[in-house]
């Protein structure tokens, strides 16, 4: 069951916005959560002058609404063609983003064709990350520090393949002082802040790992962060995300600053952002500036 609601307004017609979002009200507001749409939302999206989307919206939700309406926000192409860690480290690459040296594996299989042993493995260097191409947050992220702990990784890699989940990517490490920089866009606004380890050897930065929060420390890093991240955006046409960059520690002590783009993350915490009822505030104030900028010029 879904439910459609209607709010009078003097934007029917041919600038009428039709919401998705379950937090934002829009000329015709529809729920679509946890169901592919139908006729009745196509419908509605084809009247419609601007459509706005849930993070959550599912990749048919999102396709039906960039091919019957000429506005959408947020704009998920890229999270769509390019979809999880191996599909983010591919949109790295394409748009010559910096960011940790990275090999993306497909299977197990593909692992041991590119490497005839793990004898010849060695040649890499250790400690280097593991990611499975699923999960958030630091979930399924592993530092290996030689030669057994990827032998592991592998064995669960291939446990993980007979339930139907595949891939993988082996990953540089880069010691960080145990902090990353995370950089949220909402259309052209940009929010930034540390996570931070007490133990600057710290592998995991994420706060479900133990890390706190800080807004004020290292302006300059920030600053760097945000303009590549804001460089990156405007390539792309992200506008909806958090970001993930580390700053090399060795890069530092030379001087040099250089944020490397770790992750993309569509669905982030809102801790750095004052918590959800400040994050949603902030949401409808740029929705509401984009539907001026682009509706209602």
């Amino acid at each position: 069951m879904h439910s459609v609601q209607v709010k009078p307004s003097d934007g029917i017609g041919t600038n009428m916005i039709v919401s998705f979002h379950p937090l934002y009200e829009g000329d015709k507001n529809i729920l679509c959560a946890g169901r592919d749409p139908g006729e009745r939302e196509r419908t509605a999206m084809r009247s419609a002058r601007a459509v706005i989307l849930p993070q959550g919206c599912r990749k048919s939700l999102y396709r039906m609404a960039r091919a019957t309406c000429p506005l959408v926000f947020p704009n998920y192409d890229k999270r769509f063609e390019y979809p999880d860690k191996i599909g983010q480290a591919l949109l790295f690459r394409k748009y010559e983003a910096i960011h940790p040296e990275t090999e993306t594996f497909g299977s197990v299989a593909d692992f041991r064709e590119t490497y005839a042993s793990y004898r010849e493995f060695e040649k890499k260097r250790y400690p280097l990350v593991f990611k499975f191409d699923w999960g958030g947050e630091g979930h399924n992220v592993f530092l290996i520090k030689d030669a057994r702990e990827l032998q592991q990784m592998m064995s669960r890699a291939a446990s993980y393949e007979k339930t139907g989940q595949y891939g993988f990517l082996l990953q540089e490490f880069i010691p960080s002082r145990g902090r990353s920089l995370r950089v949220v866009v909402i259309d052209t606004l940009t929010k930034t802040y540390w996570r931070r380890h007490g133990n600057p050897d710290a592998f995991y930065t994420n706060l479900s790992k133990g890390a706190v929060l800080e807004t004020d420390s290292a302006p300059l890093l920030q600053e760097a962060g945000k303009k590549a991240v804001i460089a990156f955006s405007q390539r792309t046409g992200i506008d909806l995300a958090g970001f993930d960059l580390l700053f090399s520690e060795k890069s530092l002590a030379r001087g040099l600053i250089e944020p490397l783009f770790l992750e993309i993350n569509y669905f982030f915490g809102r801790k750095g952002l004052g918590g959800s009822d400040a994050y949603y505030k902030l949401l409808q104030r740029e929705i509401d500036r984009w539907i001026d900028v682009h509706v209602r010029r």
